[in-house]
C-alpha cells in the first residue's frame, strides 16, 4: 500500500512539470549522404579497343584473351610488309621479271598507238579516188594518198602508180605493199609473245630454286627444323611464281588483243584493194 502511494505521488509531480522539462532536447543529426559510398557499375572490359561482353574485370579468361589479342596484333605488325620488301624477298630473278614487265608495257602502248593511227581512214577516201581516176586526175589521186598517209592509202598509191600495166602486175604490187605494211604493224609482237610464255617459266625457275634452297636448309638443320630457316627458300619459291604470272598474263592478253586489231585492219586493206581493182575494171564512159 505504501508503495502504491509513493508511485502516485511521483506521477503527480511529473504532470506538474513544464512541457519543456518533459520533452527531451532535439539533437541535430548531420547529413551523411556525402559520405555514403555508392558502388559504381562494373565497366565492360575492352581488348585492343573492342568491348568484350560476358567477362568480369579481373577474370583470368580476360587476361588470356588480352594477351592473345596483343600477340596477334604484334604478329600482324611483324608480318606486314610493303611491295619493295616482298620484291627483295623474291631474290635476283625478280630483276629480269621487272625488266620484262617494263618492256611489255612499252611494246603494248607503242603498238596500240601505231595500230590505232593506221586504222583511221576517211570513209570518203575510196569515193574521192574513184572520182579522180574517172576524171583522169591521176596526180590528184596520188597526192590524196600521200596526204592520208595510212597503210591503205600507201597500198592504193602503189596501185595508182601502176595504172597502164597489166592488171596482174597492179594486183601483185598492191599485195606486196600490203605485206610490208602488215609486217611493220607486227613489229615487236613476237617479242611480246615470247614474254607471255617466258615470264611464267622464269617464275617457275624461281620456284624450283627456292624449293632446292628449302630442302638444303632442312638437311643442314638435321633433326630440328626451324621455320625461320625455311622462310627464305619459300619466299623465293612463291614470290617469283607470282611475279612471273603477273608479267606473263597481261603480255598474253595484250598480244592477242593487238593481233586481233591487226587482223581487222588486214580485212580493211583487202576490202579497199578489191574496191580499187573494181574501179580499174570499170568500163570507160
Amino acid at each position: 500500500m505504501k508503495k502504491i502511494i509513493t508511485l502516485l505521488a511521483f506521477a503527480m509531480t511529473v504532470n506538474t512539470l513544464p512541457i519543456s522539462a518533459q520533452q527531451p532536447a532535439e539533437v541535430e543529426i548531420p547529413d551523411l549522404s556525402a559520405y555514403i559510398l555508392t558502388p559504381k557499375p562494373a565497366a565492360t572490359p575492352r581488348i585492343n579497343g573492342a568491348k568484350v561482353f560476358g567477362l568480369r574485370p579481373g577474370s583470368p579468361c580476360l587476361y588470356t584473351i588480352a594477351a592473345t589479342g596483343e600477340a596477334a596484333g604484334a604478329a600482324a605488325e611483324v608480318t606486314r610488309m610493303g611491295l619493295w620488301e616482298l620484291f627483295m624477298k623474291g631474290g635476283w630473278l625478280m630483276w629480269p621479271l621487272l625488266l620484262l614487265g617494263g618492256v611489255t608495257v612499252f611494246i603494248f602502248v607503242e603498238r596500240f598507238m601505231a595500230i590505232r593511227k593506221a586504222s583511221g581512214l576517211d570513209m570518203n577516201f575510196m569515193n574521192r579516188i574513184r572520182d579522180y581516176i574517172s576524171d583522169g586526175k591521176i596526180r590528184a589521186a596520188v597526192d590524196l594518198c600521200r596526204k592520208t598517209n595510212t597503210p591503205i592509202a600507201r597500198m592504193i598509191e602503189k596501185g595508182i602508180e601502176r595504172i597502164g600495166r597489166p592488171m596482174s602486175d597492179i594486183q601483185t604490187a598492191i599485195e606486196n605493199v600490203a605485206n610490208l605494211e602488215v609486217s611493220k604493224l607486227e613489229n615487236g609482237l613476237p617479242f611480246l609473245a615470247t614474254i607471255a610464255g617466258g615470264a611464267p617459266m622464269i617464275g617457275f625457275l624461281g620456284t624450283v630454286i627456292g624449293m632446292v634452297q628449302t630442302f638444303m636448309d632442312m638437311a643442314a638443320a638435321g633433326g630440328t627444323v626451324d621455320m625461320s630457316l625455311l622462310s627464305g627458300g619459300m619466299y623465293v619459291a612463291m614470290v617469283t611464281t607470282v611475279a612471273g604470272l603477273v608479267v606473263g598474263i597481261p603480255a598474253y592478253f595484250g598480244y592477242n588483243y593487238l593481233v586481233a586489231r591487226i587482223e581487222k585492219l588486214v580485212f580493211q586493206m583487202e576490202a579497199n584493194s578489191i574496191a580499187f581493182m573494181d574501179i580499174l575494171n570499170q568500163p570507160v564512159k
